[in-house]
């Protein structure tokens, strides 16, 4: 049965100063061991879940911006891309209460919750048993969250606005740090649409390319036999951190903030008024993360985790990506590994390689195995698309891209 579980076992592990000096300034807090932390979660979690997972570098990265910010994370994509592993062995890693459930449309509010007490119910009070349940949990999983039926809704909402529970007259004040939910959809009805409204954060995950897959079955086979991931730091350690969100200064991006935010809406994508402002929460976490007390123009970063719809996603990274080429900030070594910006993509280079695409698929005995490797392959030149800095090429290539995408799987 899914519950709350401590996960890990701690060890003290030593941080030189010599090693605080080459990864992180001084933050300057209030407390002294503050860039400690930083140092610990980067070296010790975030850069060691790298080294385990291949080729999810951005969805490590968000879980951990994710966490530090208070906010909550929704994966995209299918099943089998390590999205539940991946937050599993975070939470291990820091110690944290972990909770995680698949929904489908038959769950009870008790599967996550928790059952009533009868023995208080006989009393006349109406109580929850919440061990291992959600109500406790630090960090929690909800797969296939919009399977959600409207029992559950409510409770989720609630939880994730204000970290409370709420059954007749009990209230639970949650320790839950993050959330983070999965879906291979996106949702169409307005209740779930609110539900997926409240995940500050949203990253599309596939399967990886073909390049990969040898180191992917390297790796994955030694994930195999377990293997705890060890840390010294502690999940009240990082509240502690998440905590200074709110001294990282952000004077000097506000204007520059501001005029983002209606660029962003211009593309159609619903940044609300609430959401723009939590999006600061987001933005400070990423000078808190790269061990800074003032957010800078290379924090920008965060805005292309913000998209509605699949389709804008590409057209919201490339909005984000010109404005961070812009920012000099992006070339210093204060600047979050998620700022880089992929350089210049060679637009008819990839109208070519789209040609040769077509022309195989027109001749081709459609295999399997064939189709398969031409989908593989246009999917790549429709992600490398979105980077093409014109906007009319972009949308020609990604408009090509998307037709043969679809003539494929016909």
């Amino acid at each position: 049965m899914p519950g709350a579980r401590p996960s890990g076992v701690r060890r003290e592990v030593e941080v030189t100063e010599s090693n605080h000096a080459q990864r992180l300034p001084s933050l300057g807090f209030e407390v002294p061991f503050m860039t400690e932390i930083v140092a610990r979660l980067r070296a010790q979690v975030i850069d060691e879940l790298k080294r385990r997972f291949v080729g999810r570098d951005e969805v490590i990265d968000l879980i951990a911006l994710a966490v530090v910010a208070g906010e909550h994370l929704f994966l995209l994509g299918p099943p089998g891309t390590a999205k539940s592993a991946l937050i599993r062995q975070f939470a291990s890693a820091l110690q944290g209460r972990f909770f995680e459930y698949l929904l489908t449309r038959f769950s009870e509010p008790n599967e996550l919750f928790g059952p009533i007490d009868l023995v208080k119910l006989r009393e006349g009070t109406v109580a929850s048993v919440t061990t291992g349940m959600l109500p406790e949990a630090e960090f929690a999983f909800l797969d296939e969250i919009f399977n959600a039926n409207s029992a559950i809704l409510n409770h989720l909402l609630e939880v994730l606005n204000e970290r409370v529970f709420r059954r007749g007259a009990e209230r639970h004040n949650l320790p839950l740090l993050s959330m983070f939910s999965a879906s291979n959809t996106l949702p169409e009805d307005d209740a779930l649409k609110a539900l997926f409204d409240r995940f500050l954060l949203r990253c599309h995950v596939d399967n990886l390319p073909r390049e990969l897959m040898p180191r992917l079955l390297t790796a994955g086979w030694a994930l195999e036999r377990p293997a705890p991931l060890l840390a010294s730091i502690t999940s009240d350690e990082l509240r502690e951190l998440s905590d200074h969100v709110y001294n990282v200064e952000l004077k000097s991006i506000m204007e520059r903030y501001n005029d983002l935010v209606f660029r962003i809406r211009d593309l159609g994508v619903t940044l609300s008024d609430r959401r723009s402002v939590k999006v600061q929460k987001l933005i400070a976490a990423s000078a808190l993360l790269c061990g800074r007390t003032a957010a800078n123009g290379s924090d920008f970063w965060v805005l292309r985790y913000v998209w509605d719809r699949e389709e804008q996603i590409a057209s919201l990274a490339a909005l984000v990506n010109g404005i961070l080429k812009e920012q000099p900030e992006v070339h210093g070594k204060e600047a979050h590994p998620l700022a880089a910006v992929p350089e210049k993509v060679d637009g008819e280079d990839l109208a070519r390689q789209l040609d040769a695409l077509e022309k195989e698929l027109a001749g081709s005995s459609r295999s399997l195995a064939a189709l398969a490797r031409l989908r593989e392959q246009t999917a790549g030149i429709a992600d490398r698309s979105a980077w093409v800095p014109d906007v009319s090429a972009r949308k020609h290539l990604l408009d090509r891209a998307n037709k043969l995408l679809q003539r494929i799987g016909s």
